[in-house]
């Protein structure tokens, strides 16, 4: 099963390692290496948030994303985004900004590092939107009770999701503005940049989430009547597997799929400067921890373990929330990237431990109960 599922990931790796000893000897060796093991410990959110909407697909779909989907992931995200933005902040041609990455590695670097603010708002917003959707809404299971029952009724008010991510995008816009003005004024014109790459992350969440919503709630009423031959399957003992999103609701599933990881990239696309600016090693170092992203997402699905550690799911919105956060502070001040790594890990790593720990309890009480049967049926 482990082969199966990770079989590509090695065989990308092996090539990858290989690819790089011959671009750069040994020491390209050592920074593709890190790059991986960076992108995998800030990305580990993305598999789990990513597992939580692809066990809604039926097999056809999670193949495209395990395609289709790693492609745009790998060379989309890794490869030609870090060239795009340079090009378009630049005022420049792709062709031509290939060639700056190639040749002219520090100034290429620097390009990036100005296009930050855009990148940081419209990613930062797109993820907040994911976490207030999620703490918002009311759930069966909850983790942290205290918090999330009183943020599930504040939810049940309307659009309050989009009124705290505008409030969030001004404060970050003015104070940004204001950081630049009090620096000498010279990034005071891109507050306005901030403000629109913000609301252009925000009106793409919507958009995509809410054509997927669409067309998931269409197929409520085809699943009410798939539901009784469930339940006629059930009782003639024939096997009956979860009716998997399909057609367009998983097409517009997919494409929110893309964008979110899309989002996620953004970190690790922007810490790999902090490691290298060499656009070759950035794309085998982050392509192969991309690889690995899309094989855990798969085996999350495939082994069920979203069900049986209920709060993983929690842990990683938790950690988006944590990483939209973050992203908004960059747009004026520098934060580590083993920081931003960490955070997601430790809040994943919790939520496990809780999952463990609540399984450990619901077994005791069972076993509890098991006891209590035999002895009243034995006293009988």
């Amino acid at each position: 099963m482990v082969l199966k599922t990770f079989g590509w990931s090695f065989a990308v790796t092996a090539l990858g390692l290989v690819a790089a000893v011959l671009f750069g000897g040994w020491a390209a060796l050592g920074l593709v290496a890190i790059l991986s093991i960076m992108e995998i410990s800030l990305s580990f959110d993305n598999a789990v948030v990513n597992a939580g909407i692809l066990k809604k697909m039926n097999a056809f779909w999670q193949k495209i994303f395990l395609t289709v989907g790693i492609l745009i992931a790998v060379f989309g995200m890794r490869l030609v985004f870090p060239v795009v933005i340079v090009a378009v902040s630049a005022k420049m041609g792709p062709i031509e900004a290939v060639r700056l990455a190639l040749n002219d590695k520090d100034k290429y670097q620097q390009l990036v590092t100005d296009a930050h603010p855009s990148i940081a708002a419209f990613g930062g917003m797109f993820l907040l939107m994911i976490f207030l959707d999620f703490i918002f809404e009311d759930r069966d299971i909850k983790w942290l009770g205290w918090l999330e029952r009183p943020l599930a009724k504040l939810g049940k008010v309307d659009m309050l999701s989009v009124c705290i991510a505008l409030i969030v995008l001004l404060v970050s816009s003015m104070t940004f503005a204001k950081h630049a003005h009090q620096h000498g004024g010279t990034h005071a014109d891109k507050a306005e940049t901030v403000l629109i790459s913000g609301l252009a992350g925000l009106v793409t969440y919507l958009i995509v989430g809410g054509l997927s919503g669409f067309f998931e709630d269409k197929l409520e009423e085809e699943e009410e009547r798939e539901h009784e031959e469930e339940e006629k399957a059930k009782k003639e003992g024939k096997s009956v597997s979860a009716i998997a999103l399909s057609g367009k609701a998983a097409f517009f599933m997919f494409l929110y799929l893309e964008v979110l990881d899309a989002s996620f990239s953004f970190d690790g696309v922007i810490g790999a400067f902090a490691i290298t600016n060499d656009i070759v090693l950035m794309a085998l170092g982050l392509g192969i921890g991309a690889m690995y992203v899309r094989s855990l997402t798969v085996y999350l699905v495939r082994e069920g373990t979203l069900d049986d550690y209920v709060y993983l799911e929690h842990g990683a919105h938790y950690a988006i929330g944590a990483l939209a956060a973050i992203l908004l502070v960059t747009i004026q001040y520098e934060i580590n990237e083993f920081i931003t790594g960490s955070i997601g890990v430790l809040l994943i790593g919790f939520s496990f431990w809780s999952s463990v720990r609540r399984n450990k309890r619901l077994a005791a009480e069972e076993g509890a109960g098991s006891d209590e049967k035999a002895e009243v049926s034995s006293g009988v």
